[in-house]
């Protein structure tokens, strides 16, 4: 069925590039689009798209830049091609970047454009092919002003939080960006503690910045709002039988015990007893 798949899409992306001035006709394409793929990943089937289609994609996007409709259906399409290292690596040569950024700038208040753009910058961050990190540093401010938007919201809490560990794991944070970043990712953490996909991503990006910057450790144990020690041990009560998330809890702690400021920390508030449960519970952490 592939090769049908891939034919039907070229034929349908050649329409919208023909008459790219119909907002209807790009609207029902990209409607046609979302519908193929959905069915395709439902069948465990990748369609990653050529260059020439992703090219199209983004045509439109600018072409229509100002329709929330329909960049909300190419935006939920993108991030569902994005997951192929060959569609992401076409997105990157069509010069997305700029493209996603400016969506999110203009429809930060739209959940599913920012879960959607999120997912897409993570795809691109975390690629092999990665040639774009003066670009990507640009996402910074951004992606974090999508997690500071929508904090209450955990499925793009989630996705913004995996952006962010993405950037951070390419160094694309400045020095300045770092502590407020930190306490960034502890609100998101404080705001919906029981999802542990969040706790996952958020633990992970924190450890990766932890790993950069002795600034990130003492805003970790210094915030304004509580300490980013009584998060960790709440955080792994509430899901000390998720071995991925126990993971990431591991990850970030083994960062933490780096700077002594934050290991007299860790013994002020007992931390040994938490890693003595972990260890007792998962032996090969």
């Amino acid at each position: 069925a592939l090769p049908y798949l891939l034919k039907f899409t070229e034929l349908i992306t050649f329409a919208m590039k023909t008459h790219v001035d119909s907002l209807k006709l790009q609207v029902d394409g990209c409607s046609l689009l979302l519908e193929i793929f959905s069915q395709a990943l439902e069948q465990d089937v990748v369609i990653a798209l050529d260059e020439n289609v992703t090219r199209s994609l983004l045509d439109t996007v600018r072409i229509h830049s100002g329709n929330e409709e329909l960049l909300l259906l190419i935006c939920t399409l993108l991030m569902m091609i994005s997951a192929s290292e060959v569609a992401a690596d076409n997105l990157r040569k069509a010069g997305v970047i700029p493209d996603l950024l400016s969506i999110l700038r203009n429809f930060l208040h739209n959940e599913k454009i920012c879960l959607s753009c999120c997912g897409v910058l993570w795809s691109l961050a975390v690629s092999e092919n990665n040639v774009d990190q003066v670009l990507l540093k640009s996402a910074v401010p951004v992606t974090s002003a999508v997690l500071q938007e929508h904090l209450q919201n955990g499925t793009v809490t989630e996705s913004a939080c995996s952006a962010l560990w993405a950037l951070s794991l390419q160094g694309c944070l400045t020095e300045n960006e770092y502590e407020p970043t930190t306490a960034l990712l502890l609100d998101a953490l404080r705001k919906t503690p029981e999802r542990p996909v969040l706790v996952k991503n958020a633990c992970l990006a924190l450890a990766s910045l932890l790993r950069l910057s002795e600034i990130s450790a003492l805003r970790f144990i210094m915030d304004s709002k509580g300490s980013g020690i009584n998060l960790i041990k709440d955080a792994y009560h509430l899901h000390f039988d998720d071995p991925e998330v126990v993971e990431s809890i591991c990850m970030l702690i083994n960062e933490m015990v780096q700077y002594d400021d934050v290991v007299l920390d860790m013994l002020s508030q007992k931390m040994e007893e938490l890693l003595s449960e972990i260890k007792s519970c998962f032996p090969s952490k």
